[in-house]
């Protein structure tokens, strides 16, 4: 087998458990490999380091599977997506999870969301989509899946050469499929919605809502198919607004409401929420709660100053639209600003606002996300509620 050796100096995390080797931290390579074949690493003293999916086409070269010497096979992929569904059952996340969540599953690159009895999956990785067969023959020994799809219709798979691409991964079936939470019903597309179709990350986060959005007036913006929305109607609001961009997605919102019997409470309008925020501070308009759940405002380090401004901006207005000693629910999905980052540009939109406010709840993603300490891009959520006088 191949044998990637690692310069003296390299990057702590590695020692501590990150499984990203980049390009820059190899000092050999001995053998020949293939872009996506497995290979043994070593530490520049020769001790055994792990094995991993070796890619030198991509910044990173070689995503750790294994910190042991062991056969990397079809097998290999069985218990490791079986080990990650015992964790889900252990922590309660069984009807709609997030069954593998790369790295912090020990299976970098490759994400699968699972919906009732059907599963989507993407591998965003060289490495990982060489074994594709072998994740779909895990899942249908395991769960014995009513379908599979795949969602690597990503940019990010550019970076490693690949395609995008999307279909189905076994015998056809309706992509629009109708999954329970939290009392609820959500239709599902999973062939034409954002990322695998759906948000699991925030579904913990949404009942964090019940108490504060009682008898309330609610803003949402951002809406996406309006699981917040429709859970503060759930939960009691008076009244809810959900606006988002997308006039796809408000209409699926539409159905979603009506589907939960309660399209007479929550509606939704395709609106630019940049634009028409701006203009209904100016206009005076109040809400017991505001809620935002922006997209991410930057993939890359070069432009996280912008992505701030552009958070503390949005927030300083949904400050602005709260009646006071209502609230503001807002989150940030950008796994490039930190929480303490976070936390901070939502006071300084406070400050400018000049509006106080206390924290009631911060909360990072639904535990089906796990996070691995020392692995940033693992822990991406946050969701913060504060109350505004």
């Amino acid at each position: 087998m191949t044998q990637v050796y690692l310069k003296k100096k390299i990057a702590a995390r590695i020692f501590n458990g990150h499984p990203w080797i980049f390009n820059n931290e190899v000092e050999r390579v001995e053998g020949q490999a293939e872009p996506g074949d497995i290979v043994e690493v070593y530490y520049a003293d020769q001790s055994f380091c792990g094995m991993g999916y070796f890619n030198p086409q991509s910044q990173i070269w070689v995503r750790l599977l294994s910190r042991k010497k062991e056969i990397i096979d079809e097998q290999f992929f069985h218990k490791k997506i079986l080990k990650a569904w015992e964790y889900r059952k252990h922590t309660g996340y069984i009807e709609n999870c997030r069954l593998v969540f790369g790295e912090a599953d020990e299976l970098p690159a490759l994400i699968i969301d699972k919906f009732n009895d059907y599963f989507v999956i993407q591998t965003l990785a060289l490495g990982m989509d060489k074994w594709k067969s072998a994740i779909v023959q895990a899942l249908q020994s395991i769960f014995q899946p009513k379908g599979i799809y795949e969602r690597n219709d990503v940019p990010v798979r550019g970076l490693e050469g690949l395609p995008q691409i999307k279909g189905f991964l076994t015998e056809p079936f309706s992509t629009e499929i109708l999954i329970r939470e939290n009392g609820l019903q959500f239709y599902v597309d999973v062939e034409n919605g954002q990322k695998t179709g759906y948000f699991l990350d925030q579904q913990d986060n949404r009942r964090a809502i019940q108490h504060i959005v009682k008898g309330a007036e609610v803003l949402g913006a951002f809406t996406y198919t309006g699981t917040f929305e429709i859970h503060a109607a759930h939960y009691g609001a008076k009244s809810v607004l959900g606006i988002d961009i997308s006039e796809q997605a408000v209409a699926q919102a539409n159905r979603n409401a009506a589907l939960n019997k309660l399209d007479h409470i929550v509606r939704f309008e395709a609106m630019n929420a940049f634009d028409v925020l701006k203009q209904w501070v100016k206009d005076g308009r109040q809400y017991d709660v505001v809620m935002l759940d922006p997209p991410a405002f930057t993939k890359s380090r070069e432009t996280i100053q912008k992505a701030i401004t552009g958070y503390k901006e949005i927030n300083l207005r949904g400050m602005k639209l709260v009646r006071p000693g209502g609230f503001l629910v807002t989150s940030s999905c950008t796994n490039l600003v930190q929480p303490d980052l976070f936390l901070k540009t939502i006071q300084m939109a406070a400050k400018d606002a000049r509006r106080n406010i206390r924290q009631v709840t911060f909360q990072a993603q639904a535990s089906d996300h796990p996070i691995l300490w020392g692995l940033d891009n693992t822990n991406y959520l946050k969701f913060l509620i504060v109350q505004v006088d």
